[in-house]
């Protein structure tokens, strides 16, 4: 393949990632004109248009959306191959794209990463937070840390903790409304209900205990969120009890702006996991990232904080 296809290729696959020239220009060290040219060159050598284009948006044509979905994968694993060789042997080197949901990217991951850098400085994590369901290999990530991805064998996960699903309220609202000290008690109670972004429906309370009693609770509704940590800021003004994983419950629960409401009860969710594709050869800069968040999340506690009763 020649120099100048391989640049248009790259122009092309980068103004895709990020939707405009002027990003993709940043992140290839070029000028916008000059991105834009590489992609008209290829879409002139092809003899189809690949972008829509506007003063305000990048759009991929149908064209250019196949093209993508056919070169993107196989074009990243070239690249991260070519930049082992230039590096030296499995030397982790390049970009990380790494999807995270907000609070857990914020609050757990992040204050890991220091570290990370001083130990790789060839590997520059690519950090993108979002509380949606990604699809790796379709969105160009390398990584990504949530809860709720569908496992196939495309997939790899690295369980990080295991997930509780807790009740709680603020203060002041326990103080104006009688604590519940049953589920069947939540009846009389409002309650901040979640959305989920998979399937749209409400996200039932269904409960269990450690004796091995389940049952799914009433409540009244007062807001309906698709966003836990909107939720927890919404039960910390004294709103309604909410239902909140622990990850995005913690830290108010830890400032006093929270407390557990029937702490006998709790629902249960998917792992937090760290996702990857499951290449033959994955790059090094993606096993080392993985390797590390794993050995550093149960070193620092916080496995541990996810688990607690």
């Amino acid at each position: 393949m020649s120099t100048e296809l391989r640049s248009y290729l790259d122009a092309f696959l980068t103004a895709a990632d990020d939707g405009s020239f002027s990003a993709a220009a940043r992140r290839l060290g070029l000028t916008p004109a000059a991105v834009s040219k590489s992609v008209g060159q290829l879409e002139a050598r092809l003899g189809v248009r690949l972008f829509q284009r506007s003063t305000r948006t990048l759009a991929l044509t149908t064209d250019g959306e196949r093209l993508y979905a056919q070169v993107r994968l196989p074009w990243r694993e070239i690249g991260d191959a070519l930049t082992d060789l230039r590096q030296g042997a499995g030397k982790p080197a390049g970009t990380l794209k790494v999807a995270l949901a907000h609070t857990v990217g914020r609050e757990y991951i992040v204050p890991l990463l220091g570290e990370f850098v001083r130990l790789y400085p060839d590997v520059v994590p690519d950090l993108h937070f979002d509380n949606h369901q990604v699809d790796l290999m379709a969105e160009g990530f390398d990584v990504a840390i949530g809860g709720g991805i569908e496992l196939t064998n495309a997939l790899i996960a690295r369980e990080l903790a295991r997930l509780r699903i807790v009740l709680v309220a603020s203060p002041a609202y326990l103080k104006a409304n009688r604590a519940p000290v049953h589920p069947q008690d939540l009846a009389r109670h409002r309650g901040l209900l979640r959305r989920s972004l998979a399937t749209g429906r409400l996200v039932p309370w269904a409960l269990k205990n450690g004796e091995g009693e389940e049952l799914v609770a009433s409540v009244r509704p007062v807001m309906v969120l698709d966003d836990p940590e909107a939720m927890a800021r919404a039960a910390a003004t004294g709103m309604g009890i909410a239902m909140l994983p622990l990850p995005h419950a913690l830290p108010m629960l830890e400032s006093g702006a929270l407390v557990r409401v029937l702490r006998d009860w709790y629902a249960e969710t998917r792992p937090l996991s760290l996702y990857y594709t499951s290449r033959k050869l994955v790059p090094a800069k993606v096993r080392v990232f993985v390797d590390y968040i794993v050995q550093q999340f149960h070193a620092s506690g916080q496995a541990a904080r996810f688990r607690q009763k």
